[in-house]
């Protein structure tokens, strides 16, 4: 812990750590872009994975709910990681020693990896998850598996404010 903490007092001290402690408006900016990202990527997971629970565009075949909505939630996470980075930079320790900080990105990181269980396949054959009913309950249980990950990744980021760092 002794390097992490010698590291936070680092960047902390740096000028461009200094800079966005300082402006009042950047973090409020940046959180708001955070936000609007997260936003994104939650609605286009929720579609597809309604889609895939057959509770929503029943109409629309998986491929075709999918190809709308896989860029609204790969799209956005290059701007998620520029501005969790631009929030760490702004208070290293409150992020980086915090408990629920580490939970969060192992959630990001299970969640991902489900969302691309379901993508990988569709990138074979568009109607895979359609093509017989053993594939249709297992992206049912990708969908069930999904939504509560991603909604667990926001709980955790919005946990991080009130959970003191080690």
């Amino acid at each position: 812990m002794h390097s992490l903490d010698s590291f936070c007092t680092w960047l902390a001290a740096t000028p461009l750590s200094q800079t966005v402690q300082t402006v009042e408006w950047i973090i409020p900016a940046v959180q708001t872009v955070h936000i609007l990202a997260v936003a994104a990527v939650m609605t286009s997971v929720l579609m597809i994975d309604l889609r895939l629970l057959g509770l929503g565009a029943r109409d629309q075949t998986v491929a075709a709910v999918t190809r709308r909505f896989w860029p609204f939630v790969w799209w956005p996470l290059p701007v998620l990681l520029a501005t969790g980075a631009t929030l760490i930079v702004a208070e290293p320790a409150r992020a980086l020693e915090n408990p629920v900080f580490i939970l969060k990105m192992g959630l990001l990181l299970a969640a991902a990896g489900v969302t691309l269980a379901c993508e990988i396949p569709l990138r074979r054959n568009g109607a895979f998850w359609e093509l017989s009913a053993g594939r249709r309950r297992a992206a049912r249980l990708i969908a069930s598996t999904s939504l509560p990950l991603w909604v667990a990744v926001i709980f955790a980021g919005r946990w991080i404010a009130y959970v003191q760092g080690a």
